[in-house]
């Protein structure tokens, strides 16, 4: 692929918060870096997804603190946990890892959103809860990340999901052909423009039309964040999530072809 002259300019710049919950959570996090600086002890958050990691790595900024991560139980987690850790101060393991395991009683065996929806039953609220992946060499098995102080709650009171009684325990660390997941195909596609219409219309293989009725039905967010208009442009590292399609990343923008278009590379999750 040919590779843009001015990749700075291609890539979407920091974008403030965009209502009241987002600028509660960045508020929030400014206050967990002054209480955690001032007294010397680590301050966490709940799982926060990429834009609210986005908003989070601001307010720290702003707040000035530099010792902070993100940590989501297991490297390349998407929902990760701030940690704002002082040097030499006692520190915590904010995650926990939970195995959790159906067994065939004639039914359908449940999926992510069976799981997520039992857990969240309890009274959790969705912060509490890290990634879930289902275990690619055992499809009875799933694991999830939580926030460590919930896990004995969790074993406990957590018994089934869907239509199949499951079985829970806490395991010390996730198994390393999960963490590792399998490659994603990187794809290529020429678009006319980086408009946002253009570029998921590549993504899906669909026509603009089609790919703009998805945006105007307002199943498209980008970031995390809704969609607008389909003309909207599009930039390198974007996250595009189609609602009941799935989710795409733009992986880079690259230079034009001879006929004008603009090539662009992107993985499909």
């Amino acid at each position: 692929m040919a590779s843009s002259s001015d990749p700075a300019a291609r890539t979407r710049g920091y974008i403030p918060p965009q209502n009241d919950e987002e600028r509660r959570l960045m508020k929030r996090a400014e206050e967990l870096c002054h209480v955690a600086e001032s007294r010397g002890i680590p301050r966490y958050t709940g799982f926060l997804s990429d834009r609210e990691q986005m908003l989070a790595e601001a307010a720290c900024h702003k707040a000035g603190c530099e010792d902070f991560r993100f940590w989501g139980g297991f490297e390349g987690a998407e929902r990760r946990v701030l940690c704002i850790e002082p040097p030499d101060a006692w520190q915590e393991e904010p995650t926990a890892c939970l195995r959790m395991q159906t067994y065939d009683n004639g039914t359908k065996l449940p999926t992510h959103r069976d799981y997520l929806g039992s857990l969240l039953g309890l009274g959790l609220d969705r912060a509490c809860i890290g990634d879930l992946l289902q275990d690619p060499r055992d499809a009875a098995v799933f694991y999830a990340v939580v926030l460590a102080d919930k896990a004995e709650f969790i074993t406990a009171n957590f018994s089934s999901a869907g239509h199949s009684p499951v079985h829970v325990e806490v395991c010390n660390e996730l198994p390393p052909h999960l963490t590792e997941g399998p490659a994603r195909e990187l794809h290529e596609a020429t678009v006319s423009a980086l408009r946002a219409d253009a570029v998921l219309a590549a993504m899906m293989h669909t026509s603009r039309t089609k790919a703009a009725e998805y945006i105007a039905a307002g199943r498209v967010e980008v970031n995390h964040l809704p969609l607008r208009a389909a003309h909207e442009a599009m930039y390198a590292a974007d996250i595009i999530t189609v609602r009941g399609i799935g989710r795409f990343r733009l992986a880079e923008i690259g230079g034009k072809s001879k006929k004008d278009r603009q090539f662009i590379s992107f993985y499909q999750y």
